[in-house]
């Protein structure tokens, strides 16, 4: 009835702004429904949320996390974000401060100085990759624009960076914070070119060493293969080294932004570009001809590059491969291809806007089709659990969230690999993984109050430890959709805590 409904909806239903009754608001008058689509869209439903959803109606809900208003957290929240050191200090200082900091402690001669220097140097490149870590569980915890980080979060594992290697535990925040996350549901042109000249994109994929005499293809090849076009889309091997002599002098600079440029050729001394740490340097390019994809780069310097993100950002294969990631990433593993054809065809008429090809999508009877189905990987899993036991109770301590995702083996920042974690069901539904599952679910049902005391604090736990999801008027909604063996193991359990246990462990909770 669901997708019958969602099938005579337009683009203007989701618009954000007063909306009248629509067959969308009629799709999720019922509030089981209602939790369903939160539980797809946001980091995982709550009581608040629904009654939120509830009283603005879904079309204007929905319009309102397409167009962000970038809302700041709640204060208890907000506040522990603005201590951080990657809120309060700006990334070319941080770099400059910890690069002077390393080249201190290689300077040291006495054995254990410089053992204990350098062992300060990584103890404080592991805590700036921690804070990052922590805003962002805040965030996906809290924030109103509930899509927003979701798309966050599926833009960075979509270009991933690895925090063990290099220096990427400092620059990683600013990643997500500078490039990615004010993109999000912007053109996706902008988006790549946002990653492209960051630092952390650059050292991963070591273009920051690519020049003109020593040609790196590592982010050539991944640029086409991994963050646009896609494997087999019609690329070949000579594209890609193309690519990688265009991206040649792409990399980045410590030097203050007041420093000289370095010496260069008078004919190429106008192409030099220092913007924070990026930097265009003119010594390290091949300026010769190139031809990327059939077609001339008719651009100097720089402009190379960006005459070959539009050429990669307006390519049929990204529209393509773009729009059936974002279709397994919201709807199913194996997206129908009806539904696939609608969000290309927008992804091509839109010029790449993120957040119409989302609009397409959402309002598909394939997506209303699809809810509950879609399994949760380790990190929605995790959100979705605290979402639902504590609503708006902010945390005063994340890091058990994220040991709970550690162990089930998606560390934030942590995929090693360029193609990001999976997004399928098999990757994270082992027996193994599922054991792992029953465990998390008892700590968060149990003892989630571990999350209400800072991580120094020594005092005892508050009491009762674990939270009354019996009485959440989001859970009362959503027991009578519940399958009669949960229902039935729901009745067996002897405490409050077994029967949190049991219903976030569930395979109703699996899934979104």
């Amino acid at each position: 009835m669901a997708g019958m409904l969602l099938a005579g909806c337009t683009i203007g239903t989701l618009r954000s702004g007063p909306e009248p009754l629509t067959a969308l608001n009629r799709v999720a008058e019922d509030p089981a429904t209602q939790l369903r689509w939160l539980d797809r869209v946001t980091w995982g439903a709550s009581a608040s949320s629904q009654a939120e959803l509830a009283r603005t109606g879904l079309a204007a809900w929905m319009g309102r996390q397409l167009s962000p208003r970038m809302q700041p957290l709640p204060p208890a929240a907000q506040a522990q974000v603005d201590a951080m050191t990657i809120s309060r200090t700006p990334l070319p200082e941080l770099a400059r401060a910890l690069e002077a900091q390393r080249k201190a402690a290689e300077a040291l001669t006495d054995d254990e100085q410089k053992k204990a220097a350098r062992q300060a140097y990584q103890q404080e490149l592991n805590r700036l990759a921690r804070e990052a870590q922590q805003r962002f569980v805040l965030r996906a915890l809290y924030s109103p624009d509930q899509l927003q980080e979701q798309m966050t979060w599926f833009w960075m594992n979509h270009f991933n960076v690895n925090i063990r290697k290099d220096a990427i535990r400092a620059l990683v925040g600013d990643y997500e914070e500078s490039a990615i996350r004010p993109h999000a549901l912007g053109r996706f042109r902008d988006l790549l070119g946002a990653t492209l000249r960051h630092p952390a994109m650059l050292r991963y994929l070591d273009n920051a060493q690519n020049s003109a005499n020593r040609i790196n293809e590592n982010y050539a090849r991944e640029l086409m293969e991994l963050h646009t076009m896609g494997v087999g889309s019609g690329y070949s091997q000579a594209d890609v080294q193309e690519l990688a002599r265009v991206l040649t002098g792409v990399g980045m600079s410590l030097q203050p932004a007041d420093a000289p440029p370095p010496k260069m050729r008078p004919e190429v001394q106008a192409d030099h570009v220092r913007q924070g740490l990026f930097e265009f340097n003119p010594n390290r390019h091949d300026y010769g001809a190139k031809t990327l994809l059939g077609q001339p780069i008719k651009a100097r310097g720089l402009p190379e590059a960006d005459e070959a993100l539009d050429r990669l950002a307006s390519s049929p294969a990204t529209a393509r491969f773009i729009s059936r990631k974002l279709a397994m990433y919201f709807v199913a593993d194996d997206p129908p291809f009806s539904l696939v054809d609608r969000m290309v065809a927008t992804f091509s008429r839109s010029d790449g806007n993120i957040a119409a090809v989302l609009r397409t999508m959402f309002e598909s009877a394939e997506f209303a089709a699809s809810l509950g189905r879609k399994f949760r990987d380790p990190v929605h899993y995790v959100m979705a659990g605290v979402r639902l036991a504590y609503d708006d109770r902010v945390v005063q301590n994340v890091d058990p969230l994220l040991g709970w995702i550690n162990r089930m083996g998606e560390p934030l920042y942590g995929h090693e690999t360029p193609d990001g974690y999976s997004l399928g069901e098999a990757a994270w539904a082992s027996a193994g993984q599922m054991n792992t599952r029953f465990e998390i679910a008892r700590a968060i049902g149990s003892n989630g109050a571990v999350l209400f005391r800072a991580a120094d604090n020594k005092a005892p736990l508050e009491r009762p430890a674990y939270p009354p999801l019996a009485e959440s008027p989001a859970v009362r909604i959503m027991q009578a959709g519940l399958a009669a063996e949960t229902r039935t193991a729901l009745a067996q359990a002897k405490t409050p805590q077994e029967w949190n246990t049991y219903l976030l462990a569930s395979p109703e909770l699996m899934r979104r």
